[in-house]
């Protein structure tokens, strides 16, 4: 069993089939979260909030109503609440899409429920949730990860994880140090988003490393810092 939360969790469930959101509906409410709304599709999710803001959409990865995965990411979102796609786990492409558009997390429908649940709840405290899934869609195409970082902040985190304090990285980008620490920040959030933290500077240097910034792994890392 899941251990009780102490603020009430306030759910909903989107997905075309019946059963699952009757199913999912029952277990989430039993497990002491306020399930606000189970609905077949995105735009009937919004219709039934009408305003009201809740913590965790549980989102079917595939709906029948011919609407696009980033679309219906980005409209649940628009709501307040995080978003925890709930998928066919080979559907990798569309996981990758998902988590491009800014879901927090997938989690298999093969998966128990205690297992959903429990997703539900992290994602619902705000924080990214790592699991096979994601890291399976990551590693599947390296290029997906690199792509978030744009020419400025790669520099920065070239500066930065090469051992450069951020004042002296700064200073020889010929920008502030409150600039500089914003790009640091951008740079830690996309990292998060796409299922790779880097909470430390050594976290950081492994990224640069990963993602060809600096030397070490990536032939191809040879873009200009």
């Amino acid at each position: 069993m899941v251990a009780p939360v102490n603020k009430q969790v306030r759910v909903a469930v989107v997905d075309d089939h019946e059963s699952v959101r009757l199913g999912l509906q029952a277990a989430f409410t039993n497990a002491g979260f306020d399930v606000v709304s189970t609905s077949a599709s995105v735009p009937e999710l919004v219709e039934t909030l009408d305003g009201r803001e809740i913590d965790v959409v549980v989102l079917d990865l595939s709906l029948g109503d011919g609407s696009s995965v980033t679309e219906n990411v980005k409209a649940v979102q628009a709501t307040g609440s995080a978003v925890l796609v709930h998928s066919i786990a080979d559907r990798v492409a569309s996981v990758r899409e998902a988590l491009a558009a800014g879901a927090a997390g997938v989690i298999p429908k093969s998966s128990a429920t205690s297992t959903v649940i429990a997703a539900a709840e992290t994602v619902a405290r705000g924080e990214v949730l790592n699991n096979l899934e994601w890291a399976s869609a990551i590693d599947a195409d390296r290029d997906f990860a690199k792509a978030q970082l744009g020419r400025r902040e790669r520099e920065i985190l070239h500066l930065y994880a090469s051992g450069l304090p951020l004042k002296l990285a700064a200073q020889q980008l010929g920008i502030g140090y409150s600039t500089a620490r914003e790009y640091l920040d951008r740079i830690r959030a996309k990292y998060v988003e796409v299922g790779r933290p880097a909470p430390t500077k050594v976290d950081l240097l492994r990224r640069a490393v990963e993602d060809g910034i600096l030397p070490g792994l990536d032939p191809d890392g040879d873009e200009s810092a």
